[in-house]
């Protein structure tokens, strides 16, 4: 039986146990989903039974007993949370509703205690299945099967051991609730069946119940009652699972925002922290980061397939374009979820050693929560060495989530900046070869040397001036380093990070920024004595295409490419996948992008992001009547403001997926973008052109990699630069291109303010401190202050939009902690880029 069938039958049997409890509150079944999209149901429902991401303004407070920045948890939430759940062996036993009785529950909790608790893991969560109807008032009771002798002896042994318990639950509420009208407890006058919002709207992704009314004051008094319930039993955590928009289901035909409010101030009363489930939709990040404690940011990380594996190298490898998109989104309070880490039991994990490692170092280095969902009582040696590693540990509860430094390919640089200025690093290679990989400092934002320590092998590997090359890294493997700079080294901050923080009203880009460019001059050199053609001017707009096979696109699962098909494909090729869930990604700078494909009745359902967010689902299948259909274009958008973005691409259904090439479409800065030129004598003549930049953002022309010498091979006068004939008549006869690069803001982005008063403020410890910002016309005055102290007003203002330029230094401080305070005087809006400080180690 092939794996598919077999995950099939699996999911089969488990819907059965959907109706567990068909009481009018069925808090949770056992009903699993796919290892990806599309996503099946897990559990029957709990109390069933937009802002954009760029924003960052600060959240208005929860509700009493919560941290108007910790979410309802408080400070329980200020690092991620470590722990274990139930759900990847409850699929993994084929028993999923039974997997979770006393016995097991208690054995987990006292192989936790025992193995993994003295290095912080204690959090015991209950996933789906763990009720058994509901009371009088239409709370959730245990299930008295699974636990004969009451759920609340297994919930005091495991407080007895130390440690917290978790329960779950989903939105909405039943037909049965609605129909029974039970009272709610403690609110004489609200029932049940008044709940549910008019007219019935399907409450969770599955369909297990309807929408609830939250402008109803009984509405939260019901979900009031139930948090109560738990508090009392000494529940700590809450898994909130089914919550939309995600999932796919983003165009909020669902949508669960309310009941996430509800559920967050009901539980914040009691310190209850809030985990919501799963693949959350990235356009309504502030929205989670202001009710909940952490979000899923992707499908299952189970293969669904039972007896066999807890997990799957695909399901790992998916996650790093997931974590790209959403790493800026986690800190304290609230934490981006990567779903259980599955490496503790050797061949049940599904995953090599190497493979292990690597998924251990990704939910390390992301601040992830950091729950283990093996089996505790058979954890293997190295599935130990893995999770009780303190310094690995140490990078995790640092709680600062690393970014890649790119994600044009397999070989990934990650790192972070951590309060201590040192950087932990990790070197990730996604390729199927082994390959010497290198993390230079420059990229990091480190200019200086700085010294080396390998975290798994807890060995210090010596001091290096500007980068460190590990040799021979595995394929799917890693190497993880804590990198300290040294003496005299200057940090750059980017405006994203941690450290830096707002008041007011903020927002990222928002088309506020300038993209760092590169766009070529073609030059058709000939030696006939007639002027070549391509002199004309050009369009604002120009297209790129890539082949299927660029080593810009990223590939995660299990791809292959198909050549000499003879169907017509663009340059005869094609990437092609069988397994749901399996992606291609790739980041550009531009405006625009297409997806372009074959249409087959071999082929389905293809689920495009763009920046993280889901747009839509196309269908790239064609009626087998009609043939097959070569270099379509499934998906299209022009629309994009002038920046960096990422497009993805994810199997859904279809025997196969296809990526013929890409088309993307920038913004042209030369007029014209070509030109020719005659090596004949008496032809020859300077090649001149328009660049659509303020000359000063050019920073080099380059011909194959060697730059040209500016003064000797070409002039600037204004915006037009002049290509010398002299070094045109060396170039061979052909086509030469020449590539103009330009600078953008650092990292290609900036925050943006436009209301008078917003400030940023900047936290660091050594002895000099740079900003440095963008200029322009529609930028004023802002005043720095430097511990608290009024030092300077700076004026921003400049007849062209520039990047990078130092408008404040400060040298000779004291070393120690110091804070940099810029606060907006006037203009349209102030822009903050990047923040540079000097150690002295």
């Amino acid at each position: 039986m092939t794996r598919s069938l077999r995950t099939r039958a699996t999911r089969g049997v488990l819907a059965t146990l959907a109706v567990v409890a068909v009481g009018p509150v069925g808090l949770s079944a056992a009903v699993p989903g796919p290892g990806g999209p599309p996503q099946g149901p897990r559990g029957v429902t709990t109390t069933a039974s937009a802002d954009s991401a760029a924003s960052i303004s600060t959240p208005a407070g929860v509700t009493a007993g919560a941290s108007p920045t910790l979410g309802p948890a408080g400070e329980a939430a200020r690092k991620p949370y470590m722990g274990w759940s139930s759900y990847s062996m409850q699929v993994y036993s084929n028993d999923g509703g039974n997997w979770i009785s006393a016995d097991q529950i208690i054995a987990q909790s006292d192989a936790m205690h025992k193995k993994l608790q003295p290095y912080g893991f204690e959090y015991i969560n209950i996933d789906a299945a763990w009720n058994g109807g509901t009371d009088e008032y239409g709370r959730p009771v245990p299930s008295k099967k699974l636990y004969p002798n009451g759920l609340q002896a297994v919930i005091d042994h495991i407080h007895a051991n130390g440690q917290k318990v978790g329960l779950y639950s989903i939105p909405g509420i039943s037909k049965a609730m609605l129909d029974a009208n039970l009272p709610v407890y403690g609110h004489p006058g609200c029932t049940t069946g008044d709940l549910a919002k008019q007219p019935l709207q399907q409450g969770d992704y599955w369909g297990f119940g309807y929408r609830i009314d939250m402008t109803k004051p009984c509405a939260q008094a019901y979900i009031d009652s139930i948090a109560d319930l738990f508090a009392s039993w000494g529940v700590d955590f809450l898994k909130f699972d089914s919550v939309t928009p995600g999932s796919g289901k983003n165009d909020l035909s669902l949508d669960a925002r309310d009941e996430v409010k509800g559920w967050s101030q009901a539980l914040a009363r009691h310190n209850i922290w809030l985990e919501l489930s799963w693949a959350l939709d990235i356009n309504y990040a502030d929205y989670w980061k202001q009710w909940a404690n952490g979000w899923r940011l992707d499908w299952d990380v189970e293969c669904y397939c039972p007896g066999e594996a807890l997990t799957a190298w695909p399901n790992i490898s998916r996650l790093f374009p997931r974590v790209a998109d959403w790493w800026r989104h986690g800190g304290p309070g609230g934490w981006n979820d990567l779903d259980s880490l599955n490496v503790g039991n050797g061949t049940m994990d599904g995953l090599t050693k190497d493979e292990r490692r690597t998924a251990a170092t990704l939910w390390a280095i992301s601040a992830a929560p950091f729950y283990v969902g093996n089996d505790l009582t058979k954890l293997d040696a190295y599935g130990l060495e893995l999770l009780t590693n303190p310094e690995v540990i140490a990078v995790n509860q640092a709680g600062r989530p690393a970014q890649p430094v790119s994600t044009k390919t397999n070989r990934q640089v990650w790192y972070s900046l951590n309060a201590d200025s040192s950087y932990t690093v990790a070197l990730f290679n996604l390729g199927t070869t082994e390959a010497n990989m290198t993390a230079n400092w420059a990229d990091l934002g480190l200019d200086g040397s700085a010294t080396v320590r390998d975290l798994w092998a807890k060995k210090n590997l010596g001091e290096f001036a500007s980068g460190y090359t590990a040799a021979t890294v595995p394929p799917h493997g890693v190497r993880l380093f804590k990198v300290t700079p040294q003496r005299n080294s200057a940090i750059r901050v980017n405006d994203d990070d941690l450290r830096v923080s707002y008041e007011g009203a903020w927002q990222r880009n928002g088309n506020r920024e300038v993209p760092a460019v590169s766009e070529p001059l073609t030059v058709t050199v000939t030696d006939s004595g007639t002027p070549a053609a391509g002199t004309a001017a050009t369009s604002s707009v120009r297209t790129v295409e890539l082949n299927n096979d660029d080593p810009q696109i990223v590939y995660t699962g299990s791809w292959s490419r198909s050549t000499g098909r003879g169907f017509g494909d663009y340059q005869d090729d094609v990437q092609y996948t069988e397994t749901n869930g399996d992606a291609f990604t790739y980041s550009f700078v531009g405006n625009g992008v297409d997806y372009v494909t074959e249409k087959d009745s071999s082929q389905g359902e293809v689920d495009i992001y763009i920046d993280g967010a889901f747009k839509e689902t196309v269908d790239t299948h064609r009626d087998p009547a009609e043939g097959r259909a070569v270099q379509q274009v499934v998906y299209s958008i022009s629309d994009l403001p002038n920046g960096s973005h990422t497009i993805r691409g994810v199997k859904k259904s279809g025997s196969f997926m296809l990526v013929d090439k890409l088309v993307v479409r920038q913004e042209s800065l030369l007029n014209p973008g070509t030109a020719g030129f005659d090596k004949e004598p008496s032809a020859q003549a300077d090649v001149s052109v328009e660049i659509g930049r303020d000359p000063g953002e050019l920073v080099a022309i380059a011909n194959g990699g060697a730059d040209l010498v500016k003064g000797t091979d070409y002039t600037v006068e204004g915006r037009v630069v002049t290509i010398k004939k002299a070094y045109l008549a060396a170039q061979p006869t052909g086509t030469t291109k020449l590539d103009f690069s330009f600078r953008g803001d650092y990292r290609n982005d900036v925050h943006a303010a436009t209301a008078d008063g917003a400030a940023i403020e900047f936290a660091f410890k050594g002895t000099g401190v740079d900003w440095i910002t963008a200029l322009g016309p529609d930028q004023g005055e802002a005043d720095v202050y430097l511990d608290n102290k009024l030092v300077g007003r700076v004026n921003l203002f400049n007849e062209a939009r520039v990047t990078m330029r130092q408008v404040f230094t400060r040298a000779g401080l004291k070393d120690g902690q110091h804070t940099l305070r810029i606060v907006k005087v006037s203009g349209e809006v102030l822009r903050s880029d990047m923040f540079r400080y000097t150690i002295a180690r």
